[in-house]
């Protein structure tokens, strides 16, 4: 069968590989086409425009490349009709795939959600929109799978894929140097260039640690050597996020699936997020949750530090780093870890999904394989 996976972001391309290498694995005749990065390239997935030119997030973001996203919207449905795939695969980037899958829809394309969007922290009216154009949402999070189920939908809980993956490949153990600090700022240009200097500054606070910064391979590392310019005791490591955080004893982390590899790693960690004033204003005025990160979210309580948007500083920082890196506060957060892998390893990851969206195709006659 044809399919078209689209995935917006780095977090999306890593998620989106796993389900296509397991679609690849039921479906010897798959076709996978679609938007994504390296993760899903590397496995023969035909990709034909990288999730860097689709990555902008924040209200004044949006606004300011619009011109961008609706060439990017038409140029995806030219593409999608052009392959007349058996299924969309939409993976999480809402304000992109909930246009797609209407459009989609209206053109009797099944379209399959993998990775359902947060619409519980904000927007929960465009479930009925969800509800409407997508046949199934595959989700990673315990809570979701009653969000959903409330308003009627076809719904199923695979557990976290990224949870899943570790768990198989034993990755839950790291080896750290002591004093060493990961720093992980994001994966689009606009959080790099806001948190970045941030980091920096922590890193001139703490001449005695020795910093490593993992760097995402789609941005240059002139825009990291700039920020860590005249500073000696940092590394900065290109495309191995797992390297950085498996030889830190410590990390801080840009809220977002990294906060949750990195649990699912086992590395204390700091949460921290600063966007845009703007964005922030509008931002804190529509979400609906307590927290950030998806590890304080799952668990329900305060379990990683998070600093937001002025508490993003390099004092602040400092001041939560010397905290965690306390043997008795570092054990009880990886003590939770464990907890928190227990929960997302339940529900058969990527090879789950993979094998209803095949199943549903072949019983609803949509595919021939």
């Amino acid at each position: 069968m044809k399919y078209f996976v689209l995935a917006g972001e780095a977090s999306g391309d890593k998620q989106a590989a796993l389900l296509c290498e397991a679609l690849f694995r039921h479906d010897p005749s798959a076709e996978i086409t679609g938007w994504g990065g390296e993760a899903m390239s590397d496995l023969g997935v035909k990709v034909t425009r990288h999730y860097r030119e689709l990555a902008y997030m924040g209200f004044s973001e949006v606004v300011k490349h619009l011109p961008d996203i609706l060439r990017n919207f038409k140029k995806c449905k030219a593409e999608i009709l052009q392959l007349a795939p058996d299924a969309l695969i939409l993976v999480d980037y809402p304000g992109f795939n909930l246009r797609m899958a209407k459009w989609a829809h209206k053109h009797q394309i099944p379209v399959y959600y993998y990775i359902s969007p947060q619409l519980w922290a904000w927007h929960t009216s465009r479930v009925h929109g969800i509800k409407k154009a997508v046949r199934k949402v595959y989700v990673i999070l315990p809570f979701e799978k009653d969000f959903y189920r409330q308003y009627g939908m076809e719904v199923m809980y695979i557990g976290h894929p990224l949870a899943v993956d570790i768990s198989k490949s034993g990755d839950f153990n790291y080896a750290p140097a002591q004093k060493r600090i990961g720093l992980l700022p994001g994966s689009r240009r606009h959080e790099v260039e806001r948190i970045l200097p941030e980091m920096a500054g922590l890193i001139r606070l703490m001449p005695d640690y020795s910093f490593i910064v993992a760097a995402v391979p789609h941005l240059p590392v002139t825009l990291y050597e700039h920020f860590l310019s005249g500073i000696s005791n940092v590394e900065i490591v290109i495309a191995d996020m797992k390297k950085v955080l498996r030889t830190s004893e410590a990390a801080i982390v840009t809220s977002g699936t990294a906060t949750l590899e990195t649990a699912l790693l086992g590395v204390p960690q700091i949460v921290v997020y600063k966007g845009s004033p703007i964005s922030y204003r509008i931002a804190k005025r529509l979400i609906k949750v307590r927290f950030i990160s998806l590890v304080n979210l799952i668990m329900d309580r305060l379990l990683v530090p998070e600093l937001i948007q002025a508490d993003c500083n390099p004092v602040k920082m400092k001041e939560e780093l010397t905290r965690i890196l306390n043997p008795e506060v570092s054990g009880t957060m990886r003590e939770t870890y464990h907890q928190l892998s227990g929960l997302l390893t339940s529900g058969g990851g990527a090879e789950a999904a993979a094998t209803d969206i095949i199943s549903d195709l072949r019983n609803t006659n949509y595919g021939k394989i």
